[in-house]
């Protein structure tokens, strides 16, 4: 599957370094919040992360205004994923609030958009269970300040198909990162073992 468009839903630390890291890459990007504040923070934060590449010589400056560009907002999150390939949140890791997101995506999307969670504290299965094609669901853990991170952990669930982490590892490397496959409970354990 090609992706065109992604959506980033949540525009805190990691869904803002997520819509760089995607717009960066020429996605065309989608970044949705609820707040405007946290909206308009998120992109004075990427206008001034591209800004400094380019005082660097890391970037050109036409190159900045392209990934700038390449970015839409949204305080609507089923208008934000209408059109989108792969859809990522990246909100609090409350199963509340990630429950409803997926039945919303579920709804809304387009037939064969991928659902990625960049939930670390959540299993997949918690979530997936609202959307009738569980296997375009898996999990894309960016890391805090993800535009400057090599290398995303893509956490596949039982159901998640071999298309499905094709797609999502040809994203990564477009962004010029390194994925790391890990199976759910594979993803969990290291986790533990990193907080001990």
């Amino acid at each position: 599957m090609e992706v065109k468009t992604i959506t980033v839903i949540g525009a805190g630390i990691t869904g803002r370094g997520i819509a760089i890291a995607a717009a960066r890459a020429s996605y065309a990007t989608i970044l949705e919040d609820v707040s405007d504040t946290i909206l308009g923070d998120a992109m004075c934060w990427i206008r001034g992360v591209l800004d400094d590449d380019v005082r660097r010589g890391k970037l050109e400056a036409a190159a900045r205004d392209a990934a700038i560009a390449r970015i839409a907002t949204s305080k609507v999150v089923d208008e934000a994923i209408r059109d989108s390939d792969l859809i990522i949140e990246a909100v609090t890791d409350e199963l509340e609030m990630k429950l409803e997101l997926f039945t919303i995506f579920d709804k809304f999307a387009k037939p064969n958009a991928i659902f990625a969670t960049a939930a670390t504290a959540l299993s997949i299965g918690d979530f997936s269970d609202v959307v009738i094609f569980r296997e375009r669901c898996i999990g894309m853990h960016f890391f805090d300040a993800s535009d400057k991170k090599d290398h995303v952990e893509i956490i596949r669930a039982p159901e998640t198909s071999k298309e499905t982490i094709a797609t999502c590892v040809a994203v990564v490397r477009r962004m010029h990162k390194t994925a790391v496959i890990a199976d759910e409970q594979q993803a969990a354990t290291s986790e533990q073992l990193a907080g001990n």
